[in-house]
């Protein structure tokens, strides 16, 4: 066992020097901890480090660039695994309860991160650092505790094989209620590629994509308990208490649908609309969606609402199943993106078969949209004799299966019998199983399609090509413009037309640079549906941290942000080639009354995509556009 106060370590600056640190909000500390030789230190960043890349997501991937590489295995004690939270963390703004897990991905094989909410962020800010950094990996499970200035290394054997939950309830019981967990669960003690890192227990707040709980099961990292009571200091705090009062009631009120059914309550008009993936994204509108909604969630589950810290808004939906086969689960209800893949990209219409089968996930640690991806796939495969009953171990897979569904879950979970094919991803698995499987396998760069359809928002065409981690409808959220949200900031004063090409690549730029900078301040994008405008964040940042922007200066802030991650990919081998989508979705109408014949033309988004971010045709950033950003 290891324990004490961590000693300072190097300071990293843009300069090679340390630099006066004036900006409120963030730390200026980062904790670094080596599980080989299980010691640590203090990782000190200059602010202009901090004033490049604001924190977060920005912040995170300066860092990852710097500690990794083409040559760096995702699964090798070379990686590195990065927590960040941004300078609104451990704040009252609203929305501000997240955090960032970057890593060089196993499951793709290039750049990875996920954004999350919850408490994890809010309390490691409160005990005093913004990150941390861990190298290395140890020769046997264990734990990281940080308590303000205390830094402890424990053994975890007896948490190793522990669900999340479990997880979470042993450290709470050792280290006191009021501490955060963020924990894998069994899966990602295996190693599955599909495994995630989950967070605040039966809550469930999950680090989904890209597979970084196989990260830190390759780090024989079972969990990293935070506690923390140190408020963060604020620019001005006169200031800050005024933009609450004209801020929280706009949010409360604009989102009040989201609180009272969440994101499962677009289910319905998902599947109106044509944005709902049904039988492997090959079908159009499905008669059954009102099944597996966040309305008869509330019919039939609910029992309240729970919020990440700092939140007005209260989206996870608090369940419990008392009869039937799935009895005895209790705790986060699914999400839209595991409605989506788990039940109607299954076809599966049993609400509490697809609740079982998300808290299956939560529980050992799984990406509920690789692995219902995975499972939709082996649906079709099925149904084409690609996959036999051999290969399945004796028994049938066919679409609307609920108990072959929850059977390949936990298959995936425990990486046995066909589970442990499926476990790598779409990708990898299609790969194994050949035969022609590649053409079912609905991904991007190795990553699993999110359940939206870019024939029902078109600018998602581009958006899922053009991903730094793979398809993600969040990296850039460009479908929020078609569907609801205007921003007259960025030249977008009504919502746009969603079929409409032309635009579509400058919208993705523009909305990527946006959320680039909102995942690195951490606040949650979901505050634009509330009717947040950039002004508001920009006067956040002023009160928070001091720092004056302009629109444009924050927008270039973002558009530094996801050139340098677009450069880790570059140099991991990703070029234009790769900004592609699965066949499927550009040649394979949905027919149906949401969206009709209309096929999105990625080559037209794409090209006016590249000119717009000022990257020459084989993807790749031109000079003049790293020199003006400082790359």
């Amino acid at each position: 066992m290891i324990r004490g106060q961590a000693p300072k370590g190097k300071v990293i600056t843009d300069r090679g020097e340390t630099v006066m640190r004036e900006m409120k909000g963030n730390r200026g500390s980062i904790l670094e901890v080596d599980l080989t030789s299980g010691s640590y230190k203090d990782m000190e960043v200059g602010e202009d480090i901090y004033r490049k890349y604001l924190g977060g997501s920005g912040l995170g991937s300066y860092l990852l660039s710097e500690l990794t590489g083409s040559v760096t295995d995702p699964l090798g004690p070379d990686n590195v695994l990065i927590y960040m939270t941004g300078p609104f963390a451990g704040t009252k703004v609203p929305t501000s309860g997240r955090h960032q897990i970057l890593s060089k991905s196993p499951l793709t094989g290039i750049f990875g991160e996920g954004d999350v909410g919850g408490s994890w962020g809010s309390t490691l800010k409160k005990a005093g650092y913004d990150g941390v950094v861990v190298k290395g990996a140890s020769a046997k499970p264990v734990g990281i505790y940080i308590d303000e200035d205390k830094v402890e290394i424990f053994p975890a054997e007896n948490l190793w094989g522990l669900d999340a939950f479990e997880t979470d309830e042993r450290l709470k019981e050792r280290f006191g209620r009021e501490t955060s967990v963020s924990c894998i669960g069994p899966s990602g003690e295996k190693q599955i590629l599909s495994s995630c890192i989950v967070h605040d227990g039966s809550n469930a707040r999950v680090v989904g994509r890209c597979g970084l709980g196989a990260v830190m099961g390759s780090k024989n990292l079972k969990a990293v308990a935070v506690k923390g009571g140190k408020d963060v200091d604020l620019h001005d705090a006169g200031k800050f208490a005024e933009l609450q009062k004209r801020v929280l009631p706009m949010l409360v009120e604009g989102t009040k649908g989201m609180k009272a059914f969440g994101t499962a309550g677009g289910v319905g008009g998902a599947n109106q609309v044509g944005d709902l993936p049904v039988k492997n994204w090959s079908r159009g509108d499905w008669e059954e969606a009102a099944q597996i909604s966040g309305q008869k969630m509330a019919e039939t589950m609910l029992k309240g609402s729970y919020f990440c810290t700092s939140c007005p808004i209260g989206c996870g939906r608090d369940v419990a199943i008392k009869e039937g086969p799935y009895a005895g689960v209790e705790g986060a209800g699914p999400e839209y993106e595991t409605l989506g893949m788990l039940g109607s990209s299954c076809m599966v219409s049993d609400l509490e078969a697809v609740t079982y089968a998300a808290d299956l996930c939560n529980r050992w640690g799984l990406d509920t949209i690789e692995v219902g991806s995975a499972i939709a796939m082996t649906m079709e495969l099925y149904e084409k004799g690609i996959v036999t009953k051999e290969d399945l171990g004796g028994r049938s897979l066919e679409w609307g299966d609920a108990g072959g569904m929850v059977d390949m879950v936990k298959q995936i979970a425990s990486g046995e019998g066909f589970g442990r094919i499926l476990g790598m991803g779409v990708k990898k698995a299609s790969e194994a199983i050949g035969k022609g499987a590649e053409k079912y396998a609905i991904q991007v760069k190795g990553l699993a399609l999110p359940a939206h359809d870019p024939r029902c928002y078109s600018s998602m065409a581009v958006g899922y090509a053009t991903s730094n981690r793979g398809a993600c409808h969040l990296q850039g959220g460009s479908y929020f413009f078609e569907k609801a949200v205007t921003l007259p900031e960025i030249g977008y004063p009504e919502v746009l037309d969603r079929f409409k090409t032309e635009g579509k690549g400058i919208l993705n730029v523009k909305s990527q640079n946006v959320m680039s900078v909102m995942d690195s301040l951490k606040m949650c994008k979901f505050t634009f549906y509330g009717g947040l405008k950039l002004t508001h964040v920009l006067e956040y940042l002023e009160a928070v941290t001091g720092i004056k922007m302009t629109v444009e200066e924050l927008l270039e802030t973002g558009e530094r942000i996801y050139n340098l991650k677009r450069l880790y990919n570059v140099e991991c081998g990703i070029g234009a080639s790769d900004d592609t989508l699965p066949a499927r979705i550009t040649s394979e109408p949905r027919h149906d009354a949401g969206t009709g014949e209309y096929l999105p033309d990625l080559d037209a988004m794409l090209k006016e995509y590249y000119k717009e971010r000022g990257w020459n045709s084989d993807g790749r950033p031109e000079p003049a556009t790293l020199e003006r950003l400082g790359l």
